[in-house]
């Protein structure tokens, strides 16, 4: 398993709303005590984002809320 993030632990999981077209893809972890980590599904080596559980959810009701501006 990949250690680039620091999260040798994570077992990611794309997001059901990613397309398989290679389009917009979203990854999030689980086995993270305290945090939810996301990346790029297209950058696996790359960059993430580390965020605590309540503001994930925040972010999630928004998201499904359709408040954000597109």
């Amino acid at each position: 398993m990949s250690t680039a993030h620091g999260l040798p632990a994570a077992a990611w999981r794309k997001s059901s709303y990613s397309s398989s077209n290679g389009g917009d893809c979203v990854e999030v972890a689980a086995g993270v005590p305290g945090l939810v980590p996301v990346r790029d599904s297209k950058d696996p080596e790359g960059p993430a984002l580390a965020f605590t559980p309540a503001a994930w959810a925040a972010f999630l009701a928004e998201v499904k809320s359709g408040n954000l501006p597109a």
